[in-house]
């Protein structure tokens, strides 16, 4: 038997986004914390696109930083350029997303993990976990290292048994050509968690000097910048430019014509890919009736000459690639640096996770980011944080956190993965929440930055900020509801508007309710408040706007919550309820639902299986008393 060489609290294993959460919120919290990876320079690295945020992801971001976490303050430290998306749209589906400088980003964090007090960065690769009744004990590094534990967070990515795959070429790899965590899926099989096999794929990497980009559509960022972090105060710049392209009939007729050589096709690939970002051959086949399919033209930063290429994800044979991409107009002279791939690897079926994301069935294992099943940079983050502190609360001897999806999109994400499960690798999307005009990025620390303070991630910098930002505008909203704007100050910039005028006063709230008029507008009717900065005028703006929708959408909130707070026990036996359907019963035994709502939530759950539940847990509160 290996030595026991030292005892740590809480081992994270991988330093992907999720690894860097979780290890920072463990340690923040005052736990002794190891964040192990395979390669010490892929801290935080970015293997697929150099990007971060988008649409529903910009507001797990935003949800993020307003809990303490790390990804949005890195991000505008290293990013280079900015663009909110959706601004033609209602603002409760604005997202912001942001190309980054790729090294810069992965330095950055690699610098934070190396800093942080209580946390030791380690590269090692685990290859096995030790369980001792029924607890993770100790884990085991592939030169024989033996460290006892408290709790352990898997973070393994796409690592885990990971094979990558060029037409007829595949290998055992994990991404960028490091090796993949092999003996660690074994052992994760040995210990009965019920793996399954997804797939992603990533697009080619080319060099800048061989794009005619005057042949391309430029894509500026926006000239008006929000940074990420509540916190960033520094002036943002875009310093990069990004590029549209687009495939055409020849491209398709390429793809098409070498369709028996793609590994997707021919059964090579057995893994299930992501739905919500396909590769360019699954587009053409899939979408047949579309002429073309976009593609967006990246850099991956200020000190290289590579540039991804955005919506042309491939596995096709590297010779079929470079003749499919030659085809694109402004890629006649394409130099392919690193070809596209796909990538096989293992992951945990989340429903054997608890919304804590522990495991039911192995106390003190913890899974988050692509291991949960899912896709995307910030996904992994935010279940790195949540499953980071929670682990670190156990150790404690705290109870767990149980972010709600009414709350939060980073709850709606647990409560999706624990509850739903997954088919395929998931992706946030601001359509995934039914709270989306109350859960809008804009508001993300007045939602969030209490409960971090609570829990303990927000230092008392953080939270200063915070309130005085929340006390500038709750003020402000005070003075525009107030204030009688007269028709002699309003009416010139009304009329400058194409608004009808005043014939009498009107308080500058109501004004601001116009469609046409912005907070900017309103602030040259009044004295101005200097202390009202354009990021919080953008919030007063669409708290006064669509004041009634919100005000809907809470009651809304308010009339689930009677569901979502009644428990059930943990050890609920389902089986004695014949007015169960059997698929119910069944169902509700494997996910072990925490409440009669989340219950609701599951798949072959039905409304009439609810009312029986909730029936019987009303004559167990009455019999013992507590109703």
């Amino acid at each position: 038997m290996a030595v026991l060489e030292e005892t740590i609290d809480i081992a994270v294993i991988g330093a992907g986004h999720a690894g860097i959460e979780a290890g920072l919120a463990a340690a923040r919290l005052g736990l002794q914390a190891v964040v192990f990876t395979i390669n010490l320079d892929a801290v935080g690295n970015m293997p697929c696109n150099p990007a971060i945020g988008g649409t529903g992801k910009g507001h797990l971001v935003r949800e993020l930083d307003a809990l303490g976490g790390e990804m949005a303050k890195a991000a505008d430290k290293a990013c280079i350029q900015y663009r909110m998306l959706n601004r033609g749209k209602g603002p409760a589906v604005w997202s912001l997303r942001a190309q980054a400088d790729r090294r810069r980003y992965q330095s950055v964090m690699k610098h934070t993990l190396e800093t942080q007090e209580n946390l030791l960065l380690r590269q090692a690769e685990i290859v096995d976990l030790r369980v001792t009744d029924g607890h993770v004990s100790a884990v085991v590094t592939e030169t024989g290292g033996v460290y006892a534990v408290k709790a352990v967070i898997l973070c393994s990515g796409t690592f885990l048994d990971g094979r990558t795959i060029v037409g007829e070429c595949v290998r055992e790899s994990g991404p960028d050509g490091m090796h993949a965590s092999l003996t660690l899926a074994d052992a994760l099989k040995k210990l009965g968690l019920p793996l399954r096999r997804f797939k992603t794929g990533t697009p080619a990497r080319v060099h800048r000097r061989s794009i005619d980009f005057s042949k391309l559509t430029r894509q500026p960022g926006d000239e008006s910048i929000q940074p990420f972090s509540f916190l960033t105060k520094s002036e943002m710049k875009n310093k990069v430019d990004c590029y549209i392209a687009f495939t055409n009939e020849e491209t398709h007729r390429v793809i098409h014509a070498n369709l028996h050589r793609s590994p997707l096709y021919g059964g090579k690939i057995e893994g299930v890919g992501p739905r919500y970002c396909p590769s360019i051959e699954d587009k053409v086949v899939r979408f047949a009736e579309k002429p073309r399919h976009q593609i967006f033209v990246e850099p991956c930063g200020l000190d290289t000459e590579e540039m991804y290429l955005q919506g042309m994800s491939s596995s096709l044979p590297e010779a079929v690639q470079n003749e499919m991409y030659r085809t694109i107009e402004g890629f006649e002279h394409l130099e392919i640096m690193r070809p596209a791939y796909a990538i096989e690897y293992d992951c945990a079926d989340p429903t054997a996770l608890a919304p804590t994301l522990e495991f039911k069935e192995i106390r003190g294992l913890y899974g988050a980011g692509q291991f949960n099943g899912t896709s995307g940079y910030e996904e992994a983050a935010a279940q790195g944080l949540l499953a980071g502190l929670n682990a670190a609360r156990a150790v404690q001897g705290r109870p767990g956190i149980v972010l709600k999806r009414q709350e939060s999109y980073i709850g709606t994400l647990v409560d999706d993965l624990v509850t739903k499960g997954v088919l395929d690798p998931y992706r946030m999307m601001t359509s995934r929440s039914e709270y989306r005009l109350y859960l809008r990025q804009d508001n993300a620390d007045e939602r969030l930055t209490p409960l971090g303070r609570e829990i303990g991630l927000v230092d008392d910098a953080r939270w200063a900020e915070f309130n005085h930002r929340r006390a500038v505008r709750r003020e402000e909203a005070a003075r525009l509801t107030k204030v009688v704007v007269r028709p002699a100050d309003a009416n010139p910039v009304l009329a400058e508007k194409g608004e009808p005028l005043l014939t009498s006063g009107a308080s500058a709230a109501e004004l601001l309710r116009r469609p046409a008029l912005r907070y900017t507008d309103i602030a040259r009717m009044l004295p101005e408040n200097p202390d009202v900065t354009p990021f919080i005028a953008y919030c007063l703006e669409t708290e006064i706007k669509y004041e009634g929708y919100i005000k809907r959408q809470q009651s809304q909130i308010g009339a689930v919550k009677r569901q979502e707070e009644t428990p059930i026990p943990e050890d609920f036996d389902y089986a004695p309820l014949t007015g169960l359907r059997l698929e119910a019963r069944e169902k509700l035994a494997k996910i072990r639902p925490r409440s009669v709502g989340q219950a609701a939530r599951i798949p072959g759950v039905g409304p009439a299986d609810v009312a029986c539940l909730a029936v019987e847990l009303a004559k167990r509160r009455r019999s013992e008393g507590k109703e």
